[in-house]
């Protein structure tokens, strides 16, 4: 009795361990700036685990070799840290970079997670940041007070802004960038999704068990954050709502093929036709097939998004296997929201979106109107007819009024 007695007062006396996942590449200029947040946080204990990494045959490409020097700058820096709060994982030295196949910065999230996963318990905590993030001192205070209060949640996907940086090229693709994310998310969080996350790998946080129980992070060029948030929703719920925000930088970058950086190139060019504001109706048509999956559990009926993922998986009957394979209503709605899941949804509304034949600036204009007005009262002086025209300050205004929009939803539901 006195052994099982000290056993749950060990687990109930465990102070989490925060463990900072932060892949570094090329990166000399900002990281000094992150590791000084790290450094000032309230919240002790912490430790930092870093993969200053680049493909080891970058050595031999003249274009590439400056990230390579760059990359030993940051480890000469890494040098004179506490080793006792500080690993680096060396994936840049010559003769120690990826090699094959291998590389990328899914890859060095992965090889920093898997490593935390072998030394930490697994009530600690991995937090999941990037080079050029920024924070508040209470950021990891936050993130254990809103782990230990939503118990039944296995992962916290962090609100987050972009601060402005001056540069009005940088500023107008981050801020047009930032209002389709918006805009995205609201959308979703309206009809209850359960795929409401934005995700960034700077700002996703979970227990050590939930990493190990969905098997870990599956290494990808880019997009592993999108998919890893994916697989732990599978697994469970996520906390969308946090008292601190992480600050990501907003800054041109194609170190990875999609995300913030890569989408700021394409904008800055005029492109923006990967990352249109999508129309309420859409959701709408999502939300309605939501509402009748559990007429489906009963018997096979025409939903909006059939014809469309009769043709994502080639087949003609979607519902009937899952009926096959599950007893109760609510173990087969789970099932459905597996299936339709972040990236179909995704699919969904890059394939009808350009059916409606509306403008990025029209469908705006008609989600605030139409829908968002209905949750948040606030004022804004105009949406552009052109948002390539207007300024600086309307577009921040936008983002700024979304920001609050997304605020009071998140706040209402906190856990998806």
């Amino acid at each position: 009795m006195q052994i099982l007695f000290n056993t749950f007062e060990a687990e109930m006396s465990h102070i989490p361990t925060i463990y900072v996942a932060l892949p570094v590449m090329d990166e000399a200029d900002t990281l000094p700036s992150c590791l000084s947040c790290i450094e000032n946080q309230t919240y002790q204990p912490f430790k930092v685990i870093l993969c200053v990494n680049q493909p080891d045959e970058w050595w031999e490409i003249p274009g590439k070799k400056a990230i390579c020097e760059n990359n030993n700058q940051i480890l000469e820096l890494l040098s004179k840290k506490d080793k006792n709060v500080y690993t680096i994982i060396n994936k840049s030295s010559k003769g120690f970079g990826w090699k094959g196949n291998k590389k990328g910065v899914g890859m060095a999230r992965k090889t920093i997670m898997d490593y935390i996963a072998g030394i930490a318990d697994n009530k600690d905590i991995i937090l999941s940041l990037d080079a050029d993030t920024s924070f508040n001192s209470e950021y990891f205070s936050s993130v254990i007070d809103a782990l230990s209060t939503n118990k039944d949640a296995v992962a916290l996907a962090n609100p987050y802004y972009h601060k402005l940086t001056g540069s009005e090229p940088e500023d107008r693709s981050v801020l047009r960038y930032e209002i389709y994310m918006r805009n995205y998310a609201i959308n979703l969080l309206i009809i209850g999704s359960p795929y409401s996350f934005t995700a960034l790998g700077s700002a996703i946080a979970l227990p050590v068990s939930s990493y190990k129980a969905i098997g870990g992070l599956s290494p990808k060029l880019s997009g592993e954050d999108f998919y890893f948030l994916q697989k732990l929703r599978k697994y469970g719920k996520i906390i969308i709502h946090n008292s601190e925000k992480v600050f990501p930088a907003a800054r041109f970058s194609d170190r990875v093929f999609f995300g913030t950086g890569p989408a700021m190139i394409k904008g800055n060019k005029g492109d923006w036709d990967s990352y249109p504001i999508y129309h309420h109706s859409l959701f709408g048509k999502i939300k309605k097939t939501y509402l009748l999956f559990n007429t489906l559990f009963y018997h096979d009926c025409q939903t909006p998004m059939t014809e469309f993922l009769q043709e994502q998986f080639a087949a003609q009957d979607i519902w009937s296997p899952l009926m096959a394979n599950f007893i109760n209503t609510e173990s087969f709605v789970r099932a459905c929201h597996e299936k339709i899941n972040g990236l179909r949804i995704l699919q969904y509304c890059k394939s009808e979106q350009p059916l409606l034949h509306k403008t990025d600036e029209e469908c705006l204009l008609e989600n605030i109107n139409d829908v968002f007005r209905s949750f948040v009262s606030y004022d804004i002086s105009s949406i552009p007819e052109d948002f390539n025209e207007c300024s600086i300050n309307l577009l921040n205004e936008i983002r700024n009024c979304l920001v609050k929009i997304e605020e009071t939803l998140q706040k209402k539901v906190k856990i998806i």
